[in-house]
């Protein structure tokens, strides 16, 4: 690090521009084709493995948030490709303890506009009774309380998938891969992962691009999308009726993670080059603290929860730097982080 600042200080020496997101083109023109393309991959992947298997239905769980909206507009433009209806598509609102009108509603009207089949199943009353049958109380708000929530819907999506002979669509990201931020058994398992190779950073503008090309009201609904704080929804809104549970409050900017993510896999970059990059790259954003504060998170949850990217499920690969465990990324589950850390 020492010999990087010297070198900065020299006249003679220029340094290679250092884009803070990294998996974003920044030309409006280059970011509107590459993100058409990976749209068209993660289509052609999802109707070749809905071809393979024979099944009946695409089985989704929406949420109003970014991935499940994401996760929903492959599966409609799917659709297309086979010469099937989007009524093939069996969408789930699934309201929990956290959930708010403002995703709820959106989660409603994009089926509605996009002519899915929508289904909604109250889980309250399900997870209550499995608080009572594991002896725990309500009124605790702990990973038990969050996880009960998250599995009871990957259940219900499960169970509808075998009974209408369909398969389930998951919409977890390449970020949350990163970072094990999903709920083993629960958000964390599907039977085809379409944004399994997308990071967080990018889904923004994979929307926006198919905003750009929808009807007024579809597009005004992905925006609206697009601005809503990223969140679980698994902890109870504020007084207000707004999202109390903000990931990025909990563990640091996802442009941040997805930045160390970059570095990290494609250039092998240790933990002192990252953060010198990162400086540099977030300059007037974020602050040396923060960015050393969410480096250390990224680093240990990227380690301890490798044992989650063991077992996740197949997806279409559509950059460089992919985590599944099959070709791309093994490590062992109980590595430590503490060497390179």
């Amino acid at each position: 690090r020492v010999e990087l600042e010297e070198a900065a200080g020299s006249p003679d020496l220029e340094f290679a521009y250092n884009p803070p997101r990294p998996f974003v083109p920044e030309g409006a023109a280059d970011r509107r084709e590459r993100c058409l393309e990976i749209f068209d991959i993660q289509c052609a992947g999802l109707a070749k493995r809905i071809e393979h298997t024979h099944a009946k239905t695409m089985v989704i769980g929406i949420s109003g948030g970014l991935d499940s909206t994401l996760a929903l507009l492959v599966a409609a433009e799917c659709c297309k490709l086979l010469g099937r209806p989007a009524s093939d598509i069996a969408a789930f609102t699934m309201p929990g303890f956290g959930t708010t009108g403002r995703t709820y509603n959106n989660a409603v009207k994009l089926c509605r506009l996009l002519g899915v089949t929508l289904r909604e199943v109250d889980i309250r009353p399900a997870c209550l009774r499995h608080f009572e049958d594991i002896g725990h109380d309500p009124a605790v708000l702990d990973t038990a309380y969050e996880n009960v929530q998250a599995r009871e819907r990957t259940q219900i999506l499960m169970d509808v998938a075998n009974k209408s002979g369909g398969m389930v669509v998951g919409t977890g990201d390449l970020s949350e891969i990163a970072l094990g931020w999903s709920t083993y058994n629960g958000d964390h398992m599907s039977m085809y992962a379409v944004n399994c190779s997308i990071p967080k950073t990018l889904i923004r503008f994979l929307i926006e691009t198919t905003a750009e090309r929808a009807e007024p009201e579809l597009a005004a609904v992905l925006r609206d999308v697009i601005d809503t704080p990223v969140s679980p929804e698994l902890l109870p809104a504020a007084e207000d009726g707004t999202i109390n549970q903000k990931t990025e409050d909990l563990i640091g900017p996802y442009e941040l993670h997805d930045f160390f993510l970059y570095h990290f896999i494609k250039y092998g970059a240790e933990p002192e080059k990252i953060r010198f990059l990162a400086e540099a790259a977030f300059e007037g954003s974020y602050p040396a603290e923060l960015i050393d504060r969410t480096l250390a998170t990224f680093l240990r949850r990227f380690f301890q929860q490798q044992f989650k990217r063991n077992c996740i499920p197949d997806g279409p690969k559509v950059g460089t730097i992919s985590l599944s465990p099959r070709g791309d990324w093994r490590m062992p589950a109980d590595a430590s982080f503490a060497a390179w850390r």
